[in-house]
């Protein structure tokens, strides 16, 4: 009988070499490849996300230091250049998100990212850098409306109304509800003194956004023009109604109240806007205007020199100034007042001063 043996107890073999064919090398390297860029990606991934929810929570520096760290993980971290050159955008690190944008466009020319460099260069003031950015993005994108819009308020920035007023047609045709797009439009239609045209987009714009007051006030700045100065009141009334704060409606309701004759009424609505903006020169040079029909004239020098002294080149300021130290007999500081408004291109000044001071 043949005895069974059982292999438990036995020592195991040595293997012999193997020798991987090339075709055997190279997957394993790449396997080895896809792994390490497995983790790479994972790593870069996690800071990266780290830095979007600081980004949602506006702390714009934090995700500045976490898409950085990302990138230098992963240099061709597009996500993260984009976003991290939006971050700088906002917090007004204009030429690093400069230089961020280019270097991504060197890995991805695209519309958004050409958008995203012309408004830093906007911000910047290089509007010819801009435009040529825009341009390029628009050809890229042309139904992308706020590429249309954003271009169009470099328009406006330049004073090429028309040409302004044919992108914010274009971001329109785009969004039919855009409503900045139509109040933009309305700038444009005023600068142009087509005033009715201007009430007309501004009428737009509030129906797609009712509780605008910078809509509202922009409407009664028109209808001052347009001389309805009840009509004015009214979009002013209304704007302050959204905004009990809103400087700029209640000095502008203080003029139309001012052209109705109605000083006293005039006169609170400049103090309540200084009570607000205390560096705000126009109002001011109102309060000024109010006191000098007063027949207040040294109050009336007080509230223009400390308008000038906010605004050393206020061309109406140094008229009005003259025109109230010529009341209190001051007629050498009048000329002295005259002829710098003269020189900051004042005509009325130039009027003044020809007239009174030979």
């Amino acid at each position: 009988m043949i005895a069974c043996l059982f292999a438990f107890g036995l020592p195991a073999l040595a293997q012999p070499d193997v020798e991987l064919t090339d075709k055997e090398k190279a997957y394993q390297d790449s396997i080895a490849a896809i792994n390490a860029e497995n983790e790479q990606n994972s790593a870069s991934r996690e800071v990266y996300n780290e830095g979007i929810s600081l980004f949602e929570k506006k702390d714009f520096k934090a995700a500045i230091g976490k898409f950085t760290e990302a990138i230098k993980i992963d240099p061709e971290f597009r996500d993260a250049y984009y976003n991290k050159g939006v971050a700088e955008l906002e917090a007004r690190q204009y030429k690093a998100a400069s230089a961020t944008f280019t270097d991504l466009i060197t890995k991805e020319k695209s519309a958004k990212v050409l958008f995203q460099r012309a408004r830093v260069y906007q911000s910047l003031n290089d509007y010819g850098k801009a435009e040529y950015d825009y341009s390029d993005a628009i050809k890229l994108d042309p139904k992308n409306e706020k590429i249309a819009y954003n271009f169009g308020t470099l328009k406006f920035l330049q004073k090429d109304y028309d040409a302004a007023i044919k992108l914010f047609d274009q971001a329109i045709a785009s969004k039919s509800d855009f409503g900045f797009a139509y109040n933009d439009r309305g700038s444009c239609h005023r600068m142009k003194k087509e005033y009715q045209k201007a009430v007309e987009d501004y009428e737009k714009a509030m129906r797609f956004n009712p509780k605008s007051a910078f809509i509202l006030n922009n409407i009664g700045s028109v209808k001052r023009k347009l001389n309805d100065h009840n009509g004015a009141i009214t979009a002013y009334n209304r704007a302050i109604s959204i905004d009990a704060n809103y400087y700029l409606a209640h000095n502008n309701r203080g003029s139309a109240l001012f052209e109705n004759g109605k000083y006293d009424d005039a006169m609170k609505d400049f103090n309540k806007a200084i009570s607000i903006k205390a560096d705000y020169a126009p109002a001011y040079n109102n309060r000024g205007s109010v006191k000098f029909k007063n027949e207040d004239y040294e109050g009336a020098i007080k509230d223009f020199d400390k308008a000038i002294e906010l605004d050393p080149n206020y061309a109406n300021a140094y008229v009005n100034r003259g025109i109230a130290k010529e009341r209190a007999r001051d007629e050498g500081g009048a000329c002295e007042d005259w002829e710098k408004a003269r020189e900051l291109g004042s005509e009325v000044a130039k009027s003044y001063h020809s007239t009174n001071c030979q």
